[in-house]
C-alpha cells in the first residue's frame, strides 16, 4: 500500500480543500460522484482519441477526489456504511474506466494490441482482486493481503500512460501492464489462501 507518511502528507494538503467544500455546502457524496465522472470522461474519451498525456493529467485532477471525500466525511462526522459503499463501488468504476480506456487506445488509434490485451486482463483481474476481498468480508473473514493494491495499480498505469503520451515507447506501457496483471493474479492467490487458512482454523 502507499506509504503511511505519504498518505498523511496528502491528507494535510487536501484538508483545507475539504473544509472549503463543506463550508460551501458540497457533500462528500457529490465529490465522490463528480470525481468518478471526471476520471471516466478522461479515460473513456481522451485515451481512445490518443491523448494519453492530457488524459492522464485530466484523470489525475479528479483522482484526488477519492481522498477529499473521505476527509470531508470525517470532518463533517458523516462517515458511515453508505459512504463506504458508494466510495468502494465508484472506485471500481474508475478502475474499469482507466483500463478500458487504455484497452481501447491499444486496439484503436494506438495500434498496440499487446497494450489493449494486457489492459483488458488488468481490468478483469483488478475486479477479481476486489471481489475476493469483498466476498471474504461478507462472510466475516479478512482478505486484505496482497502485493497489488488498487492505489499501486492505478498509479503505475497512469504514470506509464502519461509517459507514453510524451513519447515513451509503448513497449514500456505493455511491460508495466503485464507486471500489474501478474501481480494482480498473485494477489488473488494470496487472498484466496488467506481465506482458506481462516476457514480451516474455524473448522
Amino acid at each position: 500500500m502507499l506509504d503511511r507518511h505519504a498518505r498523511g502528507a496528502t491528507t494535510r494538503v487536501f484538508t483545507p480543500v475539504a473544509r472549503a467544500l463543506l463550508h460551501a455546502g458540497v457533500s462528500p457524496d457529490a465529490v465522490t460522484v463528480v470525481g468518478t465522472l471526471g476520471v471516466s470522461l478522461g479515460a473513456l474519451v481522451l485515451f481512445p482519441l490518443g491523448e494519453l498525456f492530457w488524459g492522464t493529467l485530466f484523470i489525475t485532477a479528479f483522482v484526488f477526489s477519492d481522498l477529499v471525500d473521505g476527509i470531508m466525511a470525517r470532518e463533517a462526522g458523516t462517515t458511515g456504511r453508505w459512504g463506504a459503499f458508494l466510495d468502494s463501488t465508484l472506485d471500481r468504476v474508475q478502475d474499469a474506466a482507466v483500463f478500458l480506456g487504455l484497452s481501447l487506445w491499444g486496439f484503436g488509434v494506438g495500434g498496440e494490441p499487446a497494450v489493449g490485451t494486457l489492459a483488458a486482463v488488468c481490468l478483469a483481474l483488478g475486479m477479481l482482486v476486489s471481489y475476493v476481498r469483498a466476498k471474504a468480508e461478507a462472510l466475516g473473514l479478512t482478505a486484505n493481503v496482497g502485493i497489488a493494491e488498487r492505489a499501486e495499480r492505478l498509479v503505475a498505469a497512469l504514470v506509464l500512460a502519461g509517459l507514453t503520451g510524451l513519447g515513451l515507447p509503448p513497449a514500456f506501457l505493455a511491460a508495466t501492464l503485464g507486471l500489474l496483471a501478474a501481480a494482480s493474479l498473485v494477489t488473488v492467490g494470496q487472498r484466496v489462501s488467506a481465506v482458506r487458512r481462516q476457514t480451516r482454523r474455524a473448522a
